[in-house]
């Protein structure tokens, strides 16, 4: 965990984070969302309850956070919070919501893992309405494009083979960045997913020959850390390569594709593969939900939204649309 993070943390928080990491198997990106969603909580506490008078919000250090105040929040402070975020911080329903979603999960903390609390006060508490909107992704024509380039630059092979796998596999950034040497195997990488979960995916012909390809180099470079000895891809440094350096790639690739300013991302990628597979492959839902790593059904449901041509395919299938019908009709 980082170590800024433990040095801001009143112990009540700083235990709860170690519990995210070490016990729920929560990725250090994960601990670090929680802790400032907490964070933002605990300094509105403070302020609400007039406990602090410090005027910049920002400013309001948490380190010295009484955890007697926990004891006396009630479900219409939360709400008031939630308010705070809407009308000051201008967060929008999804941030408003994974707040809601991280405020719940500490307090069942507090009152079923550690009993510090006997009654759970947001035990009731709602998530706000999202809007479900359509998942942005490239088309098979922008993949295509993203996937050849003909720029030439140092890091070229190693950055094209994360774009292939990213678009050919669907992971998550934290997973591509995890992946060690030991983790490819003839035609599937072992993949560490959320919550420490394994599973295996699939590599087609041209992900493997980007693999090959940018393994000759990979076993070329030197390691600086031991403790990066294993992992797939590295840096310029000779360090695992981290998950905002992966963005940075992307978003360079992107650009050089002509597909900036698109709003495409690592994730983007995700919906990418997601959406091309069922839509081109003929994959079964509950397969898709597999190769991706889900644990619910419904979150895989936003992949599958069906693209216009479809729906254009599926009206021309109709017994009604047809010559003999029409002369029938007649």
């Amino acid at each position: 965990m980082n170590p800024a993070i433990l040095e801001d943390c009143p112990p009540i928080l700083k235990d709860y984070l170690f519990y995210l990491e070490t016990i729920k198997g929560r990725s250090p990106r994960t601990v670090e969302s929680y802790y400032i969603d907490l964070r933002t909580f605990f300094r509105f506490l403070l302020r609400y309850k007039k406990i602090t008078d410090v005027e910049d919000f920002e400013e309001i250090k948490i380190a010295s956070f009484d955890k007697e105040i926990l004891k006396t929040v009630t479900l219409s402070d939360v709400y008031e919070f939630l308010n705070y975020t809407l009308s000051t911080r201008e967060n929008n329903a999804n941030t408003r919501a994974r707040k809601v979603s991280c405020i719940r999960s500490f307090f069942k903390y507090l009152t079923t893992k550690i009993n510090f609390l006997e009654e759970n006060p947001v035990l009731y508490l709602e998530t706000p309405s999202l809007k479900k909107s359509m998942p942005r992704f490239l088309n098979l024509e922008e993949s295509q494009e993203l996937l050849i380039s003909d720029e030439d630059y140092p890091d070229k092979i190693r950055d094209q083979c994360i774009i292939t796998i990213f678009i050919c596999c669907g992971i998550r950034l934290s997973e591509l960045t995890g992946i060690n040497l030991s983790d490819l195997k003839d035609d599937s990488i072992r993949i560490l997913g959320k919550g420490n979960k394994e599973r295996f995916v699939y590599t087609n012909e041209i992900c493997r020959e980007a693999i090959d390809k940018y393994l000759t180099i990979r076993n070329t470079m030197v390691v600086r850390h031991p403790e990066d000895k294993n992992a797939l891809f590295l840096s310029r440094q000779g360090r695992r390569i981290s998950p905002r350096r992966v963005e940075q790639i992307v978003t360079e690739r992107l650009k050089a594709a002509g597909l900036d300013g698109l709003g495409y991302s690592t994730h983007k990628l995700r919906h990418t593969f997601a959406t091309l597979l069922y839509e081109y492959g003929d994959v079964d839902i509950n397969i898709l939900k597999e190769i991706l790593g889900h644990v619910n059904l419904s979150t895989t449901e936003i992949y599958t939204h069906v693209s216009n041509h479809q729906i254009r395919d599926a009206m021309q299938k109709s017994p009604l649309n047809s010559n003999t019908n029409k002369n029938e009709i007649k």
